[in-house]
């Protein structure tokens, strides 16, 4: 072979980053809403910083969100070999998303993924064994879709495997530089998810949807606070994503398992509690699931940001995402 061959195929050819410990995580909004704005629900892409091997927390949406953060020039440096028949969204889609980790079956935390699974590359799906049970049945069940899972109704396609997680127990991602941690929570009585994913020392935390320990009559946020309170007081903890889905309007009774920024504050003082005054200064807190309004008036996210930044004594850096940013945390 000659050196222009060598130098061709040498291009065509794209290896895994490597990433490394303390470099923190890249994100990518993928989804940023709850409720009705299809296209646009819950799905957060996320690896370690320099490395392309991803998972999706949540799939509400999935290529709907992948091309928008392509459009936007997030996945520019992306190199799909000159063999693969992929565009660079199909690319990033079947080879770079390495799994899904779902918090709970509700379908805008799982549309995405549905629609997808056509095209998509086999892969596994975490999830604590209520909602990988919950999406055997309801979806993957030759009723609603045809069966793309390993389990239930034959005949079973195994493109995706399905992978029970253990509360509190730290489980390797397949194929990527991360692990995962579940742990169980509370919405309006559905069981819900919150994933501590880890790379080396760092940590995320990447919630489903949950209600209010008090208005749930639980104990499942505090008992996430308590597991990762070392890891706040070292810095170890990069980013909390967390919904919160209605404004300080909302009356508990009407909450259906989400929070408001009231509900989130005094949460996140409790988190304070734990690890020291002045602890979450400056950590990221990305502000998941706000519901689309159909209502005249100032936006759920110009609201919500609002009622969280007057209550922050905290000196938590809120953020409000958009479909298609990426950020390095």
């Amino acid at each position: 072979m000659n050196r222009t061959a060598l130098l061709a195929l040498a291009a065509s050819l794209t290896l895994p980053a490597t990433a490394y410990a303390g470099q923190g995580f890249d994100v990518v909004t993928l989804g940023a809403r709850g409720g009705i704005e299809d296209g646009n629900l819950s799905a957060y892409m996320i690896s370690p910083h320099g490395d392309p091997r991803a998972v999706t927390c949540d799939a509400g949406a999935m290529v709907a969100g992948l091309r928008v953060a392509d459009a936007k020039g997030v996945f520019d440096g992306v190199a799909v070999p000159a063999d693969s028949p992929y565009t660079r969204v199909g690319y990033v889609l079947v080879e770079q998303i390495k799994g899904y980790l779902i918090s709970h079956a509700h379908l805008d935390h799982i549309a995405g993924l549905i629609a997808a699974s056509p095209d998509d590359g086999k892969k596994p799906i975490y999830a604590l064994p209520s909602v990988n049970s919950d999406i055997e049945e309801t979806y993957f069940n030759w009723e609603a879709w045809p069966n793309f899972g390993n389990r239930g109704k034959e005949p079973q396609l195994k493109k995706y495997e399905y992978r029970d997680l253990q509360a509190s127990d730290k489980v390797e991602l397949t194929g990527t530089g991360m692990s995962v941690t579940a742990f169980p929570l509370s919405h309006g009585g559905v069981e819900s998810t919150a994933f501590l994913i880890e790379s080396g020392d760092d940590a995320l935390l990447c919630f489903g949807d949950t209600g209010p320990d008090t208005v749930e009559k639980s104990t499942r946020i505090a008992d996430i606070w308590t597991a990762v309170a070392d890891k706040v007081r070292q810095k170890q903890l990069k980013a909390i994503i967390i919904e919160v889905s209605y404004t300080n309007a909302q009356p508990d009774k009407f909450l259906f398992g989400h929070l408001t920024p009231a509900w989130l504050l005094r949460s996140l003082h409790g988190l304070e509690e734990k690890t020291g005054k002045g602890s979450l200064k400056d950590l990221p807190v990305v502000i998941s699931h706000i519901k689309y309004s159909l209502k005249k008036g100032p936006s759920p996210q110009e609201k919500i940001l609002g009622e969280l930044q007057a209550g922050n004594d905290l000196g938590v850096n809120f953020i409000i995402p958009e479909q298609g940013m990426k950020w390095r945390f």
